[in-house]
């Protein structure tokens, strides 16, 4: 979509933070208006709609928004919107129950080049894995994530987290 729109779409979601639970309604609909000005198979559209039901406590609403959004080319769309989409309906899956398929859907992005959303990969990531049972698979990936931010004891940090899923000898 041309940054107009991206721009709208930006505006509105600057204003979310002050969107009160008797709100929410109008916030889905200010989102829905803008999602219904893109093409009807937009994946674009169906990302917004799945975020908003998503930032008003509707994860169930929101999981087949993303997949059907991811499924229709979101990240060809937006690479990173297709990322995002990614660790939101991971967190969706967790709140629903399946942190497993989160786990599944996210586990690859470990992999990818790096980028600013790295850390929301593994934050959500280690939620899901610590649903599981799994939480020192999940403190290793927080402690990774968290070790290059620390002014000091990073190396440790990194060692530290490693520790927790390396065999020990």
């Amino acid at each position: 979509m041309d940054q107009e729109w991206e721009d709208r779409v930006a505006a509105a979601w600057a204003r979310f933070d002050g969107v009160t639970e008797e709100d929410a309604a109008a916030f889905r609909a200010e989102i829905d208006a803008l999602a219904d000005e893109l093409p009807a198979d937009s994946p674009l559209g169906l990302f917004e709609r799945a975020c908003a039901w998503d930032s008003t406590g509707h994860s169930g609403r929101a999981v087949p928004l993303y997949r059907e959004a991811l499924a229709r080319g979101l990240g060809e769309a937006s690479g990173y919107k297709g990322r995002r989409a990614k660790i939101q309906l991971s967190s969706s899956l967790r709140n629903t129950g399946h942190p497993e398929e989160g786990v599944k859907l996210l586990s690859p992005e470990l992999l990818r080049p790096p980028d600013e959303l790295d850390d929301a990969v593994r934050a959500v990531l280690a939620l899901c894995l610590s649903s599981m049972g799994r939480d020192r698979e999940g403190l290793s990936l927080v402690l990774g994530a968290l070790a290059p931010h620390l002014p000091r004891y990073q190396r440790s940090m990194a060692a530290y987290a490693r520790a927790l899923v390396e065999p020990a000898d």
